[in-house]
């Protein structure tokens, strides 16, 4: 009886909500049917990454070369990381959305972002063990005000119960930003960035890792935190990401 009572009482409080605040498109900010979600408009914007894909990274492909199929890259050199995924591709579609959630305080997306996330990773999902974002510098952080792979790292871990532990890494040294280097300069300007922290290091040994992130660009700071994971004895590391930068050629 108490339970009906409660439950009534948060339906109704939502309903008031949405007559005072009502719901409005991650992106554009038009009102929208409910929380969380996109206008027709935007939804049609966003290219989500489905298969055919490569094995590894999850660059997609535009044809179908076999469920093991690999890229050139991944072909030529494996990554530290043994599979990544992304829910969509970052470009003039998705761009607003990652930058509205990294930079303008839009944190009420991680709900949605993780059922997306969710959805892009079922399988490394259920391999995980625990879940852990890409660390911030402490400098960056203080001055953002909170860490957006952080927020997609919780919301992830309560829709799945896979433990997600936001402390696992730590950025030891604060780099700069990664904007407008190439795939050598951002492997050099993170070389050595990330280490474990102290201690985590029993809770890490022999488990698989789901590494969350908002943006695969090179894959450069996922494969060092891989690789400082790695170091630690974890068995393995998969990544998962909201949008990946495709770029002609790849």
């Amino acid at each position: 009886m108490m339970t009906s009572v409660l439950t009534g009482a948060r339906r109704a409080a939502h309903r008031v909500l949405d007559v005072l605040l009502p719901p409005r498109c991650l992106k554009c900010t038009i009102v929208v049917d409910a929380v969380g979600t996109l206008c027709p408009t935007c939804w049609a914007d966003v290219a989500f990454i489905t298969a055919p894909l490569c094995a590894c990274c999850g660059l997609p492909f535009e044809f179908d070369m076999g469920a093991d199929a690999l890229c050139g890259a991944c072909a030529r050199e494996r990554p530290m990381f043994e599979r990544a995924r992304a829910a969509f591709r970052y470009d003039d579609g998705s761009k607003d959305l990652i930058l509205r959630f990294k930079h303008a305080d839009r944190t009420d997306a991680a709900p949605a972002f993780a059922r997306w996330l969710a959805r892009a990773g079922t399988a490394l999902l259920e391999d995980a063990d625990i879940i852990a974002p890409v660390p911030l510098h402490w400098v960056r952080l203080f001055a953002r005000r909170y860490n957006q792979a952080a927020l997609l790292a919780s919301a992830l871990g309560q829709l799945s119960t896979k433990p997600a532990v936001n402390d696992l890494l730590v950025r030891r040294r604060r780099t700069p930003s990664q904007g407008g280097l190439g795939a050598t300069a951002r492997r050099r300007n993170v070389a050595g960035a990330f280490v474990l922290h102290p201690r985590r290091r029993a809770l890490i040994a022999d488990k698989r890792v789901l590494l969350v992130d908002d943006v695969f660009t090179t894959g450069a700071t996922v494969a060092a935190c891989a690789a400082a994971m790695l170091r630690s004895r974890a068995q393995a590391v998969d990544v998962l990401t909201l949008a990946r930068v495709v770029r002609t050629g790849e």
